[in-house]
């Protein structure tokens, strides 16, 4: 058997095993709890909302704040990491109030955020981006301080001018850790975005699909929402290790297994 076919069979082992318990139960009358409905009747819903267009035009809300809020976050974190990175002064200058606002639970900006943008699409966004934002800026500072002093030496040797040397070494040297943050970005931001709409103004997106599901107490669609993330979730993870692969592939290979 060939070893990724392998691998994915391994990895579809766990939600086989977790979907055909939760077929079982009800087919043979192992519970008949209302705080869970049967597998069938979530896909009744999802047929029903997807047929009448509330379920796509929910996920094309929430993945326009994400990707709105990923794209602000990571282009703002990869140029501040990276002034970190090059420039002493720059770090001694925002350095200790960056490192202090870090410590600043994500979610303690809610007010704030809500004073200046309001409670729309423009709060989520700003929340959706600061979700990005930390992680990128941290790790695209680490991954420039931490290449290593020889490669610095060795490209002066050879008479690199100073872009030559922030683009074919340092850059590249540091390309595994500003990957790392910009997946942690990804799934922040993600996590970030059902925060955003529970938490800010209710709209369009699968948060208003999850609390509409719970104020009606209908366990179908909430359970609907909650597979809905999973998979956008495992979508948005293999898009970003299949481009770290093709990004490090002069490497022999993706430097991390996620």
């Amino acid at each position: 058997m060939h070893p990724k076919l392998r691998t994915a069979l391994r990895g579809a082992a766990l939600p086989a095993l977790v979907i055909g318990t939760w077929w079982a139960a009800f087919r043979f009358g192992w519970t008949d709890t209302k705080l869970f409905v049967p597998i069938d009747q979530v896909w009744d819903t999802a047929v029903r909302l997807t047929r009448n267009g509330y379920l796509w035009s929910s996920l094309q809300a929430s993945l326009g704040r994400f990707l709105a809020g990923f794209a602000i976050g990571t282009v703002v974190g990869l140029a501040v990491g990276t002034a970190l990175g090059l420039s002493r002064l720059f770090e001694k200058l925002v350095g200790p109030s960056l490192h202090t606002v870090k410590q600043v639970s994500l979610l303690a900006w809610i007010p704030l955020i809500s004073v200046w943008f309001g409670l729309g699409d423009p709060a989520k966004i700003a929340f959706l981006s600061l979700a990005a934002f930390f992680p990128v800026v941290l790790n695209t500072f680490e991954g420039i301080r931490s290449v290593p002093r020889e490669l610095v030496e060795v490209a002066r040797v050879f008479a690199f001018s100073r872009t030559q040397l922030l683009r074919h070494v340092v850059l590249r040297a540091a390309l595994p850790s500003i990957f790392t943050g910009i997946y942690l970005g990804l799934l922040y931001a993600w996590l970030a975005t059902l925060g955003a709409e529970y938490l800010l103004t209710s709209g369009q997106g699968i948060g208003n699909l999850l609390t509409d599901g719970r104020e009606h107490f209908w366990m179908d669609q909430v359970l609907l929402g909650v597979v809905v993330v999973g998979l956008v979730g495992f979508a948005l993870n293999l898009v970003a290790s299949r481009l770290e692969a093709r990004a490090l592939a002069w490497r022999g290979g993706s430097t991390a297994q996620y």
